[in-house]
């Protein structure tokens, strides 16, 4: 059963981004969002077909491809396609370095991200690395949440941009320092602005002290939505209100913090 917390922080909440390595797609279907983005992982880590048909049914679903990897390349090797289910959306990436082989990583991006809108116009378009050229598809973009992602919302919506805007942000509902770091410190460790302030060698779980320790809380709140009682809910209520029209959680906790 849901806390109280964890209910109200994941009810304020738009969309739900799994891994399927962690755990079965099928355990999304109980979460209480409207949409579940399936992140990837590498090609052993896809769901299979049937899978993802069986989720589409209960909510709308969004498969993470890198336009750069075998299989979902548009302008090569395109097969994997064929193992997505009608009803699937799909998010448009660049990919991953640590899930493309030399050869993929050498691909250029942009004419890849044009051709596959022409057969995905709804897709959204992953910005990580990308985000002038993700900016100019046109397309939903699909973000990852940072210190300064309030004040590039509202940039990008007075400069004229009125499409749709995802906000993806690992998301738990605790103010417990040592749970926070266990769940999220390798994660926002290695954001730049963060591993150049961390000391040299420092642990990043509840094991770190010091200013590595303060550093990792203080970079868990910018890049994570974090907080007991209602401080998800203010942030994704800000969020929204700079300009985000979709604000994803993905469950640092694992799975069985929302189920």
């Amino acid at each position: 059963m849901r806390s109280r917390q964890t209910s109200r922080a994941w009810d304020a909440l738009d969309a739900v981004a799994i891994k399927p390595s962690e755990s079965p797609v099928s355990a999304a279907a109980r979460i209480p969002v409207g949409t579940v983005a399936i992140d990837y992982e590498g090609c052993e880590h896809l769901p299979d077909r049937e899978a993802l048909a069986d989720l589409a049914r209960e909510t709308r679903v969004l498969v993470t491809t890198p336009v750069r990897a075998d299989g979902f390349d548009p302008l090569g090797d395109d097969s994997l396609l064929a193992e997505l289910p009608p009803a699937a959306g799909r998010v448009l990436v660049a990919g991953h370095p640590a899930y493309l082989t030399d050869e993929e990583r050498e691909r250029a991006i942009a004419p890849r991200l044009g051709a596959a809108l022409e057969t995905a116009p709804d897709a959204w378009v992953g910005t990580e690395g990308i985000e002038r050229t993700a900016l100019a598809t046109g397309a939903p973009q699909y973000e990852l949440l940072s210190r300064t992602t309030e004040e590039d919302l509202r940039a990008l919506r007075a400069a004229g941009f009125d499409g749709e805007i995802a906000v993806y942000a690992p998301t738990l509902a605790t103010d417990d320092a040592d749970e926070i770091l266990d769940a999220l410190g390798a994660y926002v460790a290695r954001r730049r602005p963060v591993a150049d302030a961390l000391p040299a060698g420092a642990p990043t779980d509840s094991a770190a002290s010091g200013r590595a320790r303060s550093v990792l809380l203080s970079a868990a709140r910018d890049y994570a939505l974090v907080g007991a009682g209602a401080g998800i809910e203010q942030r994704a209520r800000a969020l929204r209100s700079a300009g985000a029209t979709t604000v994803v959680g993905y469950p640092a906790g694992g799975l069985r913090t929302v189920d």
